[in-house]
């Protein structure tokens, strides 16, 4: 099994408070890893870590590594263009958040940064990327209406398009359903299934039930430490931390 990115010795600081601890992890490529934790345990921490969202925000630093293959590049280094890697590695956050433009520019925006200004190359991948989504059908004779005028879950499936469209090569999701309703919830979790064909997924869950439905590999996180982390199937039914064992039979969290 090829892995997309590893998590070497990694610490993160908001200014003086230091939210992750020596975190080490693998992330294995086109699969979905889902971290898992109380709230407050680093999960979307390090989650922002993987395309640089910390460095929009005075005062934060980062420690360690995160090797990004197949070019053996650090994320969080230095030298490296936070810009370029958002395009390479797209987020979904827990609301939906589309621009205030129509559904089309949402869409577009990001391969404008990436210079692709081409009208016709934009549109057939604002297409591909609307129907990656799921949304392509729903939306087609509406391109040009603003995005504020779909539901929570069509927006939220705008987003995952916006993500997709300058063709990353992973994508993060943070708590991407924990807004919307079980049916919006649903179509999320089998789009998600549907993109791991192509992309390698992160997806920060405070729902265990989620975790175990969606992902193949899963973390556990705790007051900013690595607990555990191995395949979803062996995590859930035979955990090897006693804390693990704790929090996912509800005795903590």
């Amino acid at each position: 099994m090829s892995h997309r990115a590893v998590v070497e010795g990694l610490n993160f600081h908001y200014g003086t408070f230091q939210a992750l601890k020596d975190v080490n992890l693998a992330i294995a490529d086109r699969q979905v890893t889902a971290l898992i934790g109380p709230s407050g345990c680093g999960k979307s921490t390090l989650l922002r870590c993987f395309n640089r969202m910390h460095d929009l925000y005075p005062g934060n630093r980062y420690e360690g590594r995160i090797q990004l293959y197949p070019e053996n590049l650090n994320i969080v280094g230095d030298e490296v263009d936070p810009m370029q890697i958002r395009l390479r590695i797209g987020m979904v956050f827990q609301k939906p958040n589309p621009f205030p433009k129509s559904i089309f520019d949402n869409v577009a925006s990001g391969l404008l940064i990436r210079g692709i200004s081409n009208r016709k190359v934009v549109a057939e991948r604002v297409e591909l990327a609307l129907r990656q989504a799921a949304l392509w059908d729903e939306v087609k004779d509406r391109l040009n209406q603003s995005a504020y005028g779909l539901s929570g879950g069509q927006q939220q499936r705008l987003c995952i398009a916006r993500a997709l469209a300058p063709n990353p090569e992973m994508i993060l999701f943070d708590e991407p359903t924990s807004a919307l309703d079980p049916i919006a919830t649903a179509r999320i979790e089998e789009l998600v299934d549907e993109l791991r064909r192509d992309y390698t997924i992160v997806i920060v869950t405070h729902n265990m039930q989620q975790a175990a439905r969606i992902s193949n590999f899963t973390a556990f996180m705790h007051l900013g430490h690595m607990v555990e982390y191995g395949s979803t199937l062996e995590f859930f039914t035979n955990p090897k931390n006693e804390k693990t064992h704790e929090y996912i039979t509800g005795r903590f969290g």
